[in-house]
């Protein structure tokens, strides 16, 4: 079983490289180094951080237990469960390493937050942060491929980048997005963060309404009254057609962004098309200091 740093900001001068990892690709001699170096900073067993009532289909009474990755097969599991939702679900493009997960390069940077199902022990749900030193390791955010983010550039030294959001199927009556955000608000205020941005996705066929005007529809609705002061606004690299396509179906955002919204999250910009994941995706920022004072006792 490999282990994984401990989710701690910077805590390491280096974070090892996962994939090399599970290939065997290091010589015995660095592995050996890099357990020794592993040893001395983090404990052996991964402790519940947070735990949180979550009914589902099958057992009303279940709980969830709140978890950082912190061995590979943790982060396994939460791979595969994004390949379920992104690919099976949504029609992502997905042709990694290891068919039926979802991996790519930020993977080895960032720390994995996992919800589990107490009872079954299965992972329903993950997130995984970005922090500014392993983006500065990473050689940027995910979301600087997607958008200009240079209007921004301020909040980097305190800003996380929250990614890969997904909730199993049968979980998705809100426990388990609470359950993250309670344990992200916690991982904020012990490392002295303030800032998260990320992208939010709309599918491509969201509510069945093909071919973006679902995601022209919503951006219209928040670009009146949830869009960030003039000097953050940022511009997609790879801009959806929002011009050419409907904008005025009553349609309502997806779930996680309503989320966001509610705790005074702003959208940055206009939404960037993903071809690989067929969707159209909302540069959001939220800043510690916006949260509503009703949020905050959840949250933080």
């Amino acid at each position: 079983m490999k282990d994984l740093p401990t989710p701690q900001f910077d805590l390491l001068p280096r974070k090892r490289n996962l994939l090399t990892m599970l290939l065997g690709q290091r010589s015995p001699r660095h592995r050996q180094a890099d357990a020794q170096a592993h040893r001395a900073v983090s404990p052996a067993v991964s402790q519940p951080i947070a735990t949180a009532p979550a009914p589902n289909a099958n057992n009303p009474r279940a709980k969830l237990d709140v978890v950082w990755a912190r061995h590979l097969d943790e982060l396994r599991e939460a791979q595969q469960l994004r390949y379920q939702v992104f690919a099976q679900e949504m029609g992502a493009s997905l042709h990694g390493e290891l068919p039926g997960y979802d991996i790519d390069r930020f993977d080895d940077y960032c720390e994995h937050l996992l919800v589990r199902e107490r009872e079954s022990g299965l992972v329903v749900g993950t997130y995984r942060v970005l922090t500014p030193a392993q983006a500065r390791r990473a050689g940027g955010l995910y979301s600087d491929a997607e958008f200009d983010l240079r209007p921004i550039d301020q909040f980097r030294p305190s800003m996380v980048e929250l990614g890969r959001s997904c909730v199993h199927a049968a979980h998705r009556n809100g426990g388990v997005i609470m359950a993250l955000w309670g344990a992200l608000g916690e991982f904020l205020g012990r490392n002295h963060l303030d800032t998260m941005i990320g992208c939010a996705s709309i599918p491509m066929q969201h509510h069945g309404l093909p071919s973006g005007h679902a995601a022209a529809s919503i951006w219209e609705q928040v670009r009146k009254n949830d869009l960030a002061a003039p000097q953050y606004q940022v511009q997609p690299r790879l801009a959806l057609p929002v011009e050419s396509m409907r904008c005025d179906v009553a349609v309502e955002p997806p779930a996680l962004i309503k989320g966001y919204l509610r705790l005074g999250t702003k959208v940055l910009g206009p939404p960037a098309w993903d071809p690989q994941f067929n969707s159209a995706d909302l540069p959001m920022m939220m800043r510690v200091a916006d949260l509503p004072e009703r949020y905050r006792k959840h949250f933080l």
